[in-house]
């Protein structure tokens, strides 16, 4: 099938040369999974609801359910056991089983960016004194025990990931089995289980998830040494492990989805000049004047930098000697060393968001020096390395589970059992503006339990109307986050929180340090017995949500904080409701995109679009009609051009066009659920059909297009020799006017 994913331009394919999408042959047939763990002190009981949502997230790709002609699943009793069985009559599979899928999984520790926290090895306390990593370096991990130095997970061929192959066309081959998860039966999903749960909750507490990601995936090159000298940073080398990592994970033509899990905001310093001294721990210059008043004003900077041009010296930078006041420790807390750092400090030490955004959807990026270069995560094709075809950033997806209510979030804040809203959902209610406000005004979000501060926040949840204000004295006077608490000037307050399946002795438990002080303050200790936590928390993970929102389509908004974690049984249970709003992203892609607008038809039933297929066949061109291939049409000659243009260094020199199907094969492409259409004569079917179950009443069978997401339910569908070549690229061009 090869469908649509973006607006549409309304230009007529007779004479444009706007190509709008570039379908691969039978849509998307590998996935590459980048799961992103926040591996710092209080992690551990996130990446074991993480570790039960696996299942989900293998099981959904791999073996998707059987549907009924009306698009519903089947009971489980009839679903199939595994991706080779056959869906029972009259039924077909959601989407086809992907059989091909890299799994990996990079930590949010990469030391302290040039500054002394964080060393690489460092004795940990809670692992009685062990040396542990601090710093991961954002390559693959597969620990079985963060605690344990060299006790690993095996992974695929010793490369750091895993590899699924139930048809064993790896070589070597890869995983067959998926396995269960109490690890009774081995296979993919208990060794990905073990995988997430040995991150471990060890690493360095300046948590740098979005920086670890873009390192691994993304930067065209990763230093291999940082050190500070001269009170600069300084990185040398080419760390060649991670990128021979990179090259063994990534595919040029697979779509890939990064899962991000953490419980607080990122901290990814910047490796560059003196911004590591945010993470070192010397006392911070005291901020100008104007920083208290308003971070964005020009004269906002840091007493211990020049005073910014055209700024007047600022008396209160100095003592009586002349020297630069620094901060206290009560006014510089170093747990808090990447909250509000413009207006604390005066300086901004954080990469900004824009770099990640950019990251993950532009199709070139900019190396440390400014030079211009192609974005490793999107490759050109180079059909001579035998790569015809390459990942497009439609084909990129990021879901962040992160701290944010779960309330905020949800379609129907009573029931998360009817999902989790898409960035466009969010953007025409005004959720973006409740959990995220715009951090580049200084607006702060419409839900007061989404601002990073030390002190009791003041107002109503815009959802719930409940106060966020509550005192210690009503510990769960606030369905969200408990209540506000004294953090003593050494901690944020938090977003949301959550009841842990089990109790937490913190007296016994050197991994416990949330209640140790036996104290009932904080709503995450319980008030009968202080010194047992019975709750977990996160923080407002601000700087994540500002990439998602960036990203639009390709970003996935998840709560760190799950509504219940006793029923496992039900769809709202830990991160379920997240892994299925990126699962219902990832089936969109599979087999080809679906359409997000309504295209018009003709009084035949025909949409205005060009379907044209462009190969390398070395001087044997043929556009055959038997074999649903056409001469292209003179006047489609300037999107010829623009195909090529696309794609400049390939050897293409045959391009033909796939015919529109009419009449009886027509509505048998649009209503025939079988993989093979037939007359009923028995003849195939072959060419191309507009699918909609948008419309009332619908052009054509609801089942051909369950898979797209609610808002996106029409496809163009290919069937019989329709489909494109092996090898070919498809280019696709429609009209929003259907006129003849």
């Amino acid at each position: 099938m090869g469908c649509l994913d973006r607006p549409i331009d309304v230009v007529d394919p007779r004479i444009t040369s706007t190509i709008v999408e570039v379908v691969p042959h039978s849509g998307v047939d590998k996935i590459d999974i980048v799961l992103g763990i926040d591996n710092s002190a209080s992690m551990a009981d996130k990446q074991q609801i993480l570790a039960q949502a696996v299942p989900d997230l293998v099981e959904s790709l791999v073996n998707p359910p059987c549907i009924d002609e009306a698009g519903l699943p089947l009971p489980d009793a009839n679903q199939p056991t595994s991706p080779k069985e056959d869906c029972p009559k009259d039924s077909r599979r959601e989407f086809e089983p992907v059989l091909d899928i890299h799994i990996g999984i990079v930590s949010s520790s990469l030391g302290g960016h040039g500054g002394a926290v964080c060393p690489d090895i460092q004795a940990e306390p809670n692992c009685n004194n062990e040396k542990v990593s601090k710093n991961d370096r954002g390559h693959l991990l597969s620990r079985a025990d963060a605690c344990v130095a060299g006790e690993v997970v095996p992974t695929y061929a010793d490369k750091g990931f895993l590899a699924w192959d139930p048809e064993q066309k790896l070589n070597p081959p890869g995983e067959e089995n998926l396995g269960t998860l109490d690890g009774s039966v081995p296979g993919l999903v208990p060794a990905l289980a073990d995988m997430v749960n040995g991150t471990g909750q060890v690493g360095c507490g300046y948590e740098s998830q979005l920086e670890s990601i873009y390192r691994f995936l993304v930067d065209p090159e990763p230093y291999d040494t940082i050190e500070a000298s001269s009170g600069y940073v300084k990185v040398s080398g080419t760390d060649d492990a991670l990128l021979k990592q990179r090259k063994d994970f990534l595919r040029p033509d697979s779509l890939v989805a990064i899962l991000m899990l953490s419980d607080e905001n990122d901290c990814s310093i910047k490796e560059t000049g003196f911004y590591y001294r945010a993470s070192h721990s010397d006392a911070m210059p005291r901020p100008r004047a104007e920083c208290a008043i308003d971070p964005n004003d020009k004269c906002c900077s840091s007493c211990g930098l020049k005073a910014p041009e055209g700024c007047p010296t600022d008396p209160g930078c100095f003592d009586a000697n002349g020297d630069v006041m620094v901060l206290t420790k009560s006014q510089d807390a170093v747990n808090l060393r990447c909250f509000d750092q413009k207006r604390r400090f005066g300086v901004d030490f954080l990469y900004p968001t824009d770099r990640y955004v950019k990251a993950f959807s532009s199709l070139e990026i900019s190396t440390r020096s400014g030079e211009i270069v192609e974005n490793p995560l999107f490759p050109k094709a180079r059909p001579a390395e035998g790569v015809p075809v390459v990942r497009t950033p439609d084909l990129v997806f990021i879901a962040g589970i992160v701290g944010v209510p779960w309330q905020d979030i949800a379609r129907d804040p009573a029931d998360l059992k009817k999902g989790i809203k898409n960035a466009r959902e969010m953007g025409a209610d005004g959720t973006w503006d409740m959990i995220l406000g715009n951090p580049a005004q200084g607006v702060l979000p419409t839900d007061p339990l989404m601002h990073e501060s030390p002190d009791p926040r003041h107002g109503k949840h815009p959802i719930t109307g409940e106060q966020t204000d509550m005192t210690p004295e009503s510990p769960l006077g606030n369905s969200i986050n408990g209540h506000e608490y004294d953090t003593l000037g050494d901690d944020l307050q938090y977003a949301c929180i959550f009841k842990l399946p089990q109790a937490t002795d913190c007296e016994n438990d050197p991994k416990c340090s949330e209640c140790r002080d036996g104290t009932a303050n904080s709503p995450l200790c319980d008030p009968a017995d202080p010194m047992m936590q019975v709750r977990a928390k996160a923080y407002p993970g601000l700087r994540q949500l500002d990439v998602l929102r960036g990203l639009g389509d390709q970003g996935i908004v998840g709560s760190v904080c799950p509504k219940q974690v006793e029923d496992r049984t039900s769809s709202d249970y830990g991160y379920r409701p997240a892994i299925g709003a990126l699962i219902d992203r990832l089936k969109s892609k599979i087999g080809g995109p679906c359409l997000p607008r309504t295209l018009d038809r003709n009084e035949k039933g025909a949409v205005n679009c060009l379907l044209l297929e462009a190969r390398a066949t070395g001087g044997a061109c043929s556009c055959d009609s038997e074999h649903a291939r056409i001469p292209v049409d003179p006047l489609h000659a300037a999107a010829i051009d623009e195909a090529k243009a696309r794609s400049p260094e390939s050897n293409w020199d045959c391009f033909c066009q796939i015919p529109q199907l009419e009449g009886e094969d027509l509505a048998i492409c649009q209503n025939d659920v079988s993989d093979d259409p037939v007359t009923p004569a028995g003849e195939p079917v072959s060419g191309f059909c507009y699918v909609d179950a948008s419309t009332d009443p619908a052009v054509g069978n609801p089942a051909l297009v369950a898979r797209c997401a609610a808002s996106e339910r029409r496809m163009i569908r290919l069937v019989g020799e329709g489909e494109p070549s092996q090898g070919a690229t498809l280019f696709v061009t429609c009209s929003g006017d259907s006129s003849p």
